[in-house]
């Protein structure tokens, strides 16, 4: 078991036949993910990787049976491709796009109410479960199959994360990029859930940034539900000052909880394991797991 993507999972990739949806796309194909065409307006009918394009997703969906799709459009035409993925009946839609206009996520929000979607990102590097689907942008060799779900706003941090994870004598059931924009489709604490909910995972490396107040919802709906399963926490931009966006559009401190700080405090008061440097997050999520780490 795993969350959002497995091996059965049917992938379509948006924006096919540009240059970024290519490159990533043949990867995610090398890595075993399943994927069973693109869209491309204007392409139809063509072959691309050895795969059907299509004008439309609708079309797509009824010709492949795609459920799962990967957004690599230009950001001026991101939110649209988002929704045409949800009217066509897409259960996941992962968009990889950064720059998404903030007017434009607030629509898509809206749009998704009542919707049978889910959304990842804008702005990530997408979902992957070891071994099985990558549905992203991330380096697939990194992600040895085991037993730790990783929930992070920062790609980079997710792919330290999972490196040290496997170093540390233990693998990874799902890393989900979540993104780092004002508005997004999945929040740390729905993919915290997500995690406690998954019988294949057991325990959760949650990273978070300066900025907003999904970190502190999440400890505390870890705590409210019993701390299920170990949760090892660290915030990034812990040197950043107020005011100044540090990296991510929402990496912004507006006020006294959205610090570093602050969230770390409220992270250890729910029972989370809390790191202050992000080269601890292995060696503490072994600890908790009662793994030793080798020399």
């Amino acid at each position: 078991m795993s969350i959002l993507v497995n091996k059965k999972s049917k992938i379509l990739v948006q924006g096919f036949t540009g240059t970024e949806g290519s490159f990533h796309a043949s990867q995610m194909i090398e890595y075993g993910t399943n994927v069973v065409g693109g869209v491309t307006p204007g392409k139809g009918g063509s072959i691309h990787l050895e795969r059907p394009v299509f004008n439309t997703v609708v079309d797509c969906v009824k010709q492949t049976g795609a459920n799962v799709s990967i957004i690599f459009v230009p950001p001026a035409f991101a939110a649209d491709a988002i929704m045409e993925s949800a009217e066509a009946g897409i259960g996941l839609i992962v968009c990889i796009t950064e720059g998404i206009p903030t007017r434009d996520m607030v629509k898509v929000k809206n749009y998704l109410e009542g919707k049978n979607a889910r959304l990842v990102g804008p702005n990530c590097p997408g979902v992957i479960t070891a071994g099985e689907c990558k549905v992203g942008i991330m380096p697939g060799f990194v992600f040895i199959p085991g037993s730790i779900g990783i929930v992070s706003k920062s790609g980079t941090l997710t792919y330290e994360a999972a490196d040290q994870v496997a170093k540390a004598g233990l693998g990874i059931s799902t890393a989900l990029g979540i993104g780092g924009d004002p508005i997004i489709g999945t929040s740390t604490r729905d993919a915290v859930e997500l995690f406690m909910n998954d019988e294949d995972t057991d325990g959760i490396v949650m990273i978070g940034e300066i900025g907003g107040g999904m970190e502190a919802e999440a400890a505390r709906w870890i705590k409210q539900n019993g701390n299920k399963k170990p949760v090892v926490g660290f915030i990034a931009g812990q040197t950043a000052p107020p005011g100044r966006r540090m990296g991510h559009a929402g990496a912004i401190i507006g006020g006294a909880d959205d610090t570093a700080a602050a969230k770390m405090k409220i992270m250890n008061e729910c029972g989370i394991h809390v790191v202050q440097s992000p080269a601890d997050i292995g060696k503490t999520i072994a600890e908790v797991m009662k793994v030793p780490v080798s020399a």
